[in-house]
C-alpha cells in the first residue's frame, strides 16, 4: 500500500470507534491554516485548500466508505466552496503582498462598515433558508445546523479574504452550533477542532482588533481649493 492508499483507508480508535487517519490530517491543515491566516500569510491559503481536498472525503461516507453512518452535505459541500473562495483568497492576498513590495502583511484588519456588515447579515439569512431544504432534501443528518454551518463557513472565509475582523465572530457561531452536530454524528476529530478553533478564534478576534485600532485609517484627500489649484 503506498502513501496515498494509506492515507485513503488508515484508520485509528478513539474511545473505542474508528476514525480515520485523513479525519486528522485534514483538520491539522485546516488548522495550519488558521494559524498563517492569524499571521496573515498569504500560505494561510493553499494550506487550507489541502485540508478542504482531505475532509470532503471523510464527510461524503456513503461515496468513500467512512465509518460514520451518516453523510454531512452541508459539511461536505462546503469543502468545496471553501477550495473555490480560497482561490479568490489567495489572489486577493497575494496581489496586496506584491503592491506593499513583499514587505507587509498580505491584508491589513479592519472592521467591517455597516453595509458590508447587512450584507453579511442578509446573506446568512438567505443562504441558510436556501440551503436548508437543499440538504433536507439530500438527506443531509442536521440539516439545519448544517446548513449555517456551510453558510457562515463562507461568510468567514470570505471576510477573511476582504480582511474583515468580523469574520471571527462568524467563525464563533460555527463552531457553537458544529460542535454539537459532529460530536452527536460520531466526527470525533473534526467537533474536538472544532473546539480548538472556537478558543483560536477568541485569540484571532482579539488580535486584528489589536491590529485594526494601530492602523490609521485612510484619510480621504481634501481637494485643493481654487487659488491652489490655479497656483
Amino acid at each position: 500500500m503506498g502513501p496515498l492508499g494509506w492515507l485513503l483507508d488508515a484508520q485509528v480508535h478513539v474511545a473505542g470507534s474508528p476514525v480515520l487517519v485523513r479525519e486528522i490530517v485534514g483538520n491539522v491543515f485546516g488548522l495550519a491554516s488558521a494559524l498563517l491566516g492569524l499571521r496573515r500569510l498569504v500560505w494561510a491559503w493553499p494550506v487550507g485548500m489541502i485540508g478542504n481536498a482531505l475532509l470532503f472525503t471523510v464527510f461524503l461516507g456513503g461515496v468513500f466508505a467512512t465509518p460514520q453512518a451518516h453523510d454531512l452535505y452541508g459539511q461536505a459541500g462546503r469543502q468545496v466552496f471553501f477550495f473555490a473562495v480560497s482561490v479568490y483568497g489567495w489572489w486577493r492576498w497575494s496581489r496586496n503582498r506584491r503592491a506593499g513590495g513583499g514587505e507587509q502583511p498580505a491584508v491589513t484588519p479592519r472592521w467591517a462598515t455597516w453595509p458590508e456588515r447587512l450584507g453579511l447579515l442578509a446573506a446568512a439569512v438567505v443562504g441558510t433558508a436556501a440551503a436548508y431544504p437543499v440538504l433536507a432534501a439530500l438527506g443531509s443528518w442536521g440539516p439545519l445546523p448544517d446548513a449555517w454551518i456551510l453558510v457562515g463557513s463562507l461568510l468567514a472565509t470570505y471576510g477573511m479574504a476582504r480582511g474583515w475582523v468580523e469574520f471571527w465572530l462568524v467563525w464563533i457561531a460555527v463552531d457553537a452550533v458544529g460542535v454539537p452536530l459532529l460530536l452527536q454524528g460520531g466526527f470525533y476529530p473534526s467537533a474536538a477542532m472544532y473546539l480548538v478553533y472556537g478558543g483560536f478564534c477568541l485569540a484571532g478576534l482579539y488580535a486584528w482588533w489589536r491590529t485594526s485600532r494601530a492602523t490609521p485609517p485612510a484619510r480621504t484627500p481634501i481637494p485643493p481649493t481654487y487659488s491652489e489649484a490655479v497656483a
